[in-house]
């Protein structure tokens, strides 16, 4: 395992992190408290210091977990993420939820409490709730950094146009900016180029992707089982024509390398040029995390990254392809002008 500075910031954390969203039987699957720990200790052991986790991951059961396993494993040498915003579905406090300054609070609290810990390495805002003034949220969080509760902040979920805000004001006001930014990406779901990736990169922000196989998809364990996969995901991902013939080109170079289709897949956004990309991996089984993290130990090539990155191409539309390379912007000298910035 190698580290990377995370964002713009002078914070080490490995190249991959661990996604605790499975930790506990809960909300009725996931893993087991004995699993769990296999699973954090054999991410300790492969050279992993980075944990994700959030208030609301298994009611609370995640935190509780990682709490336990870093009480015993040490506490200062892992870099701990957790995130606030989400309530329970049954809630009928209208303030135990959202990103008002009241429920960071009340979340940065039992987080603490949970995680057996006196500070959060990061903290993230889980979900933009459209209600909450950027202001007061970037403030909030800047006092939870000058009150030691909070090393730095990062943002989850949220549109490009909020984020980009946020980190102006934060900047202006001398607050604590967004340093990381995570986002559902995978080959079946590529929308985040359009604004998200750019902004990040724009931004000099690190980007955290989560849902890199689609639970399962591109691991190529429905590609004769097509209802199953749309039963699994009716809203999302399925596997329709375009799809299928993602997952048949991960099956291929799986093939041509001897690694996974789940490594394939994986290796592909880590080696994503549009931003500093540090996936999350989440697992149900320590073998599953296993061959995940075998992704460090080799690389596709540049000819096995473009056949994917062409089978899984979107159409990025306005204002994309309207810019990029506009003779009526360069005239004639594009060429020879040297781009630093693109």
């Amino acid at each position: 395992m190698r580290y990377q500075l995370l964002g713009k910031s002078g914070l080490r954390v490995s190249e991959l992190c661990l996604g605790t969203m499975t930790f506990g039987e809960t909300w009725g699957w996931g893993a087991s408290k004995d699993e769990s720990r296999r699973q954090f200790d054999l991410f300790v052991e492969r050279g992993g210091n980075f944990i994700d986790t959030s208030v609301n991951y298994t009611d609370g059961t995640s935190e509780e977990f990682v709490g336990e396993f870093l009480h015993d494993a040490g506490r200062s040498r892992f870099v701990v993420a957790t995130k606030y915003t989400l309530t329970k579905p049954d809630s009928t406090d209208p303030n135990s939820g959202g990103n008002s300054r009241k429920n960071m609070v009340q979340s940065v609290e039992r987080s603490l409490k949970r995680l057996r810990t006196d500070y959060l390495d990061v903290y993230y805002l889980h979900m933009w709730d459209y209600l909450t003034p950027v202001e007061e949220v970037m403030r909030g969080l800047d006092d939870l950094v000058r009150a030691g509760k909070v090393v730095y902040v990062a943002v989850s979920d949220t549109p490009a146009y909020i984020v980009a805000e946020a980190n102006t004001l934060a900047e202006l006001r001398g607050w604590s900016p967004f340093i990381g930014l995570q986002i559902p990406y995978s080959l079946l779901d590529r929308a985040v180029e359009r604004d998200l990736l750019p902004m990040a990169r724009h931004r000099e922000m690190a980007v955290l992707p989560w849902g890199l196989l689609e639970a399962g998809i591109l691991t190529g364990k429905f590609l004769n089982k097509p209802d199953a996969a749309t039963r699994l995901n009716p809203d999302n991902v399925k596997l329709n024509d375009r799809s299928q013939a993602v997952v048949l080109e991960v099956q291929r170079i799986a093939q041509e390398t001897g690694r996974s289709m789940a490594q394939v897949a994986i290796n592909w956004v880590r080696q994503q040029p549009q931003a500093q990309m540090i996936p999350i991996l989440g697992a149900r089984t320590a073998e599953q995390l296993a061959d995940n993290l075998a992704v460090v130990d080799w690389r596709l090539t540049d000819e096995q990254w473009q056949r994917l990155d062409a089978a899984s191409q979107i159409d990025l539309g306005f204002p994309h392809g309207f810019l990029n390379g506009n003779p009526y912007i360069f005239g004639a000298t594009f060429s020879q002008i040297d781009k630093p910035r693109r």
